[in-house]
């Protein structure tokens, strides 16, 4: 199984160039932090569904190249007795605006962490080293 999502980011104003934040928000189902993704919609790019994605989960719209940063992987719930592999591509999203509503916001929360606060909050091994080696620079 194939999905997309964005890695969301804010440089710290008046820190060094690498001391940015991350957004995470959480899963409507466990309540986990993990950042905005999901399945790649027949006729979108995996980088226009990363874009839908991070508006409909976390609400914000941002800076985006349509260059992969990295993956990671997880196993996605289906059934009782069910998981699929989901493989994620992963696109940074320098945010440069937060809605105040927004098509999920009554099903997850979303905040800002420093990289190493958000890296610990992540479940996924993977996700956490991409979140580690994530320097805000494309």
């Amino acid at each position: 199984m194939q999905q997309t999502a964005v890695l969301p980011f804010r440089r710290r104003p008046h820190d060094d160039a690498h001391a940015i934040d991350i957004l995470l928000i959480t899963s409507r189902e466990t309540g986990r932090w993990v950042i905005p993704k999901g399945n790649i919609d027949a006729g979108r790019t995996p980088h226009g569904a990363a874009i839908v994605e991070a508006l409909e989960e976390a609400g914000v719209r941002g800076r985006t190249e349509d260059r992969v940063i990295g993956h990671y992987r997880y196993h996605k719930y289906r059934t009782r007795d069910h998981w699929d592999l989901a493989d994620v591509a992963v696109f940074a999203m320098e945010v440069t605006q937060e809605l105040d509503d927004w098509k999920e916001k009554a099903e997850r929360r979303r905040k800002w962490f420093p990289r190493a606060k958000a890296a610990e909050r992540v479940g996924e091994k993977q996700l956490k080293a991409l979140i580690l080696s994530f320097r805000g620079d494309g």
